[in-house]
């Protein structure tokens, strides 16, 4: 048995994939690790490198994509480390973070998963920390009461933003750029739902880990860099469709019919409210028109979607 068994989904992502293993040569000191990939059938050349550059990763070729959730199953299913590592492909993992949290693992058996400090590519944080979404805070968000009151918690959207993530602390969701996983609480909570195509499987995953009792834990002292949308840049509307899909989802399976339709009145209510300003700052602001046209698409992609799915 292996220390620790690091697993990525990789989907036409072959720069970032790259770089993400280079960076875990370094990683893993005074413990045994392997490493394996996971290609969603990419077509950027991305599984012929992987083998041509590093021949001692495990390389599994999908022949088709199956999603984040089946695709990292398939993974674990390989693996045999007594810690599993589930990370992005657009990942740059920093010198003693592997090392750091198995340590810590090691030190807290109560931790069923834990997850570093997420960093963007200019080193300044990337909040990473959530709340379990509620009516609340997906309504705090739609109104903009986040972005009024950035510092308060009351009322945060489901992103801890008003937190430094400076300490060790426990949470309710870990971003899944980055998941360390005991593989004692893997057996006991079960596999990723791959009911969830890509996005929702790690609110659904946190929610299943608490439920059995295990403790989820940001450690600071383990850091990463996350590039993101290396594979949702590809499509980024239909990518973000597929968000409020997953979270359609993880409503219907946790709160019921009655639930899911909450929330999607939430996210139009969110989506209408902004095509006023978002109209008027395609106007104005014509140096800013294609980030703003991106906005413009997304919101009457998700308004369509709720209104005829």
């Amino acid at each position: 048995m292996f220390d620790v068994s690091i697993i990525i989904v990789s989907w036409n992502a072959k720069r970032h994939l790259l770089n993400c293993l280079n960076s875990l040569e370094n990683t893993a000191k005074g413990y045994s690790q392997e490493i394996f990939i996971v290609d969603n059938a990419s077509s950027d050349g991305s599984p012929d490198a992987v083998a041509r550059q590093f021949p001692q990763v495990g390389l599994i070729k999908n022949k088709e994509n199956l999603g984040f959730a089946r695709a990292n199953n398939i993974g674990i299913h390989q693996s045999s480390g007594r810690y599993i590592c589930l990370v992005n492909s657009d990942v740059i993992v920093l010198n003693g973070c592997i090392e750091n949290l198995i340590s810590f693992m090691d030190n807290h058996p109560t931790a069923g998963m834990v997850g570093p400090r997420i960093l963007n590519q200019d080193r300044t944080l990337q909040p990473s920390c959530r709340h379990f979404p509620t009516i609340w805070n997906n309504l705090c968000q739609a109104l903009g009461l986040n972005k009024l009151f950035p510092k308060s918690r009351f009322f945060s959207e489901t992103f801890m933003n008003y937190w430094a993530h400076d300490i060790v602390q426990k949470v309710d969701v870990l971003s899944g750029c980055f998941w360390m996983v005991r593989r004692e609480a893997l057996n006991k909570v079960g596999l990723l739902d791959e009911d969830f195509f890509i996005y929702g499987e790690d609110l659904d995953w946190c929610r299943r880990f608490h439920q059995a009792g295990w403790d989820i834990v940001f450690y600071p002292m383990a850091e990463t860099i996350h590039i993101g949308a290396a594979s949702s840049a590809n499509s980024p509307v239909e990518f973000y469709l597929e968000m409020q899909k997953a979270d359609l989802h993880y409503w219907q399976k946790h709160h019921g019919s009655i639930g899911r339709i909450i929330y999607a009145a939430i996210i139009f209510l969110r989506h209408f409210l902004r095509l006023v300003p978002i109209g008027l700052l395609y106007i104005f602001r014509p140096s800013h028109r294609e980030t703003i046209s991106f906005k413009l698409k997304r919101s009457l992609a998700c308004i369509r979607f709720i209104i005829a799915p």
